[in-house]
């Protein structure tokens, strides 16, 4: 008997960003991007806590728990007998369509639809949803698309009652009222199915007093959607047609044409470099190869989607001016002016004319470079943060999403070259809040002498202000002289009424990258995780400092490692990424997981980190477990602060060159 393909509401989601993605869903002999694990994926959002403590605030509620589509219909049909009623994960089919609904509370005539999801939600600033033009706010249309859909089918399904939709968001004006609440969510695993299970410990009338959840109502954007307005981006005019279009092509395994664009770069219907080996298609090949009629070879040539901060991406890809060598300086209105610092078309014009000219070397303004880096202070400091930003807070008096900075590495680059691991740290007790203690191991890790300090990208500045903020509402009796710390060693946000930077204001080494120094083989990438093994393939003399077991010896002092070799080389005598070569932070995890957790670019921060986080604070495991996996956390941090240095160490030696 041949299962029935229905369009869902996770399916609809995929169709609205792009209607060729219905086709590739599903099917294992298309690589997809996305993590495979749903045990590793609610570490990674943390969204099962904000579901779990949803349905604390309906009394009653049952939950329809089996996975099987007919036996969850079968059990909502008799649920819905009843006059009153409220349902978890109801299960509803009309035709070809079928929902799960998170929170479904029936009375006479009336149904309320009642979506939960992990975002915040702040009254003042989020409002109605709509931006100024009055149109949907695009931060929020993928999650009103979706109610959209879900009381589409229960308006169909139950013509006789007058369905409501609302939104369940973290509200950010609310206060926890107890501590520890985030700790009564915990996550085990069903070995089975791989099936992330929820298990609550007991709620306090505290723990619930005040509702950290907002139940909008959306239903003045949503019958919008359904009446036909917003519908700018949907193939058809009607939202009932556009769901018929989309619900008969995936019954009926129907590839849907859609129009090529930006959005192409975040497709994940993508292979990743070893997937190509294992027979994988790519539907994103598939798809250019269709309406561009390219190659395989076509591929091979660097296009607008992998072009640095490119906000013309899409209108480009759609003219079909889309491959680097065909473009000019004027199509990118750059002015010729490669001085340095470089200005973002000015480094973009490098990749281009790189790109153009097949030309894989290194541009470096050495005389700049070397001018700005005599100005540093020796020693010089490196440091690195790893945070989390929970759904529900840790301790009493902390808003939904607030930061908590668990872990930081700390490396010293002395006058005379030696290179230290100085100081490092990591809190992952459960439940323990770690934020003040964190500032008062860094400030004694950076207060003996006036070196300058480098971090890279923004994250840690502006976690630090956050902290300065946490404490100045606290009644910790060092408060002040920690935020006079952090005010040292930072520079005050853009919302920030008072203004100031500080004496020892962090170095920001992206920063650096950006202005001096591009390296063609990094793609456009500015990730450290991308320029490490870029730099390190250029450098001779990196190669040779690192070759050997001398780190984490008494030449090379480290917290983690003992005898240590960095660099190691592949049988095409390129070296093999040193975060490689570290123990596994989830050993029963896939080397595809594992990489998409790896991830990161200057704006993004940790997903491995912050999933092991999650791991150590909302499941169950023994001693050993927990100290096997924070050892791991720490040579992962160490070895951030690490490629920090290695940098540095890179552009010193090729300034003596």
């Amino acid at each position: 008997m041949t299962k029935a393909r229905y369009l869902t509401k996770s399916r609809f989601k995929l169709a609205l960003e792009c209607p060729t993605k219905l086709f590739y869903t599903a099917k294992p002999e298309y690589a997809n991007q996305s993590l495979d694990d749903p045990f590793l994926q609610a570490l990674a959002d943390g969204g099962f806590q904000v579901g779990e403590l949803a349905k604390q605030y309906f009394s009653g509620g049952i939950d329809i728990e089996t996975l099987d589509v007919e036996q969850a219909l079968a059990e909502t049909r008799q649920l819905m007998r009843r006059e009153h009623v409220v349902i978890f994960e109801a299960a509803i089919r009309y035709q070809q369509l079928f929902i799960r609904v998170d929170v479904l509370v029936k009375s006479p005539g009336a149904i309320q639809l009642i979506e939960v999801k992990a975002k915040s939600y702040n009254p003042e600033k989020d409002g109605d949803f709509l931006n100024k033009s009055g149109k949907i706010d695009s931060k929020w249309k993928p999650y009103l698309y979706d109610v959209a859909f879900q009381k589409y089918v229960i308006a169909a399904a139950f013509p006789e009652h007058k369905v409501s939709s609302y939104l369940m968001l973290a509200d950010k004006q609310q206060a926890c009222q107890s501590t520890g609440l985030n700790q009564k969510f915990l996550l085990i695993r069903d070995e089975r199915s791989r099936r992330g299970v929820k298990v609550i410990q007991s709620l306090t009338q505290q723990d619930l007093a005040v509702p950290l959840l907002r139940k909008v109502n959306v239903d003045h954007v949503v019958n919008k959607i359904l009446s036909g307005n917003n519908l700018d981006d949907l193939p058809l005019s009607s939202f009932s047609e556009n769901v018929a279009y989309f619900s008969k092509a995936y019954a009926d395994d129907v590839r849907l044409s859609a129009e090529l664009g930006a959005k192409c770069k975040t497709c994940e219907f993508k292979t990743m470099p070893n997937e190509t080996e294992l027979g994988l298609k790519s539907g994103f090949i598939e798809c250019w190869q269709q309406r561009l009629g390219w190659q395989d070879s076509d591929f091979n040539d660097a296009n607008v989607l992998s072009l640095w901060n490119f906000r013309k991406a899409d209108r480009f890809v759609k003219s079909g001016l889309i491959k680097l060598k065909q473009l000019t300086e004027e199509d990118i209105d750059f002015d010729g002016n490669l001085s340095t610092p470089l200005s973002t078309t000015a480094r973009q014009w490098l990749q281009i004319s790189k790109a153009k000219n097949q030309d894989d070397t290194v541009f470096m303004d050495k005389a700049q470079l070397r001018r700005v880096m005599a100005s540093f202070t020796y020693p010089l400091h490196f440091i690195d943060f790893e945070t989390s930003t929970a759904a529900l807070p840790y301790f009493k008096g902390m808003v939904p999403y607030e930061t908590v900075a668990f872990q930081f590495s700390h490396h010293m680059l002395h006058l005379d070259g030696k290179v230290e691991h100085k100081t490092q740290f990591l809190e992952a007790t459960p439940g323990q809040f770690p934020n003040f203690d964190f500032v008062r191991k860094l400030k004694a890790a950076l207060s003996s002498d006036q070196g300058t300090i480098f971090r890279y990208s923004n994250h840690e500045n502006t976690v630090l202000n956050h902290i300065a903020n946490q404490l100045a509402a606290s009644e910790e009796t060092d408060k002040d002289q920690l935020i006079d710390f952090i005010k040292t060693i930072t520079h005050s946000g853009q919302d920030k009424t008072e203004k100031w930077q500080g004496s020892r204001d962090m170095v920001d080494l992206l920063e650096l990258v950006k202005a001096y120094y591009f390296d063609p083989t990094t793609k456009g990438s500015n990730s450290l995780k991308a320029v490490l093994p870029a730099i390190l393939n250029r450098s001779d003399a990196l190669k040779n400092y690192y070759s050997s077991p001398i780190y984490g010896t008494a030449h090379m002092p480290s917290l983690n490692f003992q005898h240590h070799t960095w660099i190691e080389l592949n049988g095409e005598g390129e070296v093999i990424d040193p975060y490689k070569t570290l123990p596994k932070l989830f050993q029963d995890a896939s080397e595809h997981d594992i990489a998409l957790l790896s991830e990161a670019d200057e704006l993004n921060h940790g997903g491995l980190a912050l999933s092991a986080y999650g791991k150590l604070q909302f499941t169950t495991m023994s001693d050993y477990e927990r100290a096997e996996l924070e050892s791991a956390l720490l040579k992962y941090c160490e070895l951030d602060t690490l490629a920090m240095v290695m940098l540095y160490q890179g552009w010193q030696f090729s300034l003596a060159e």
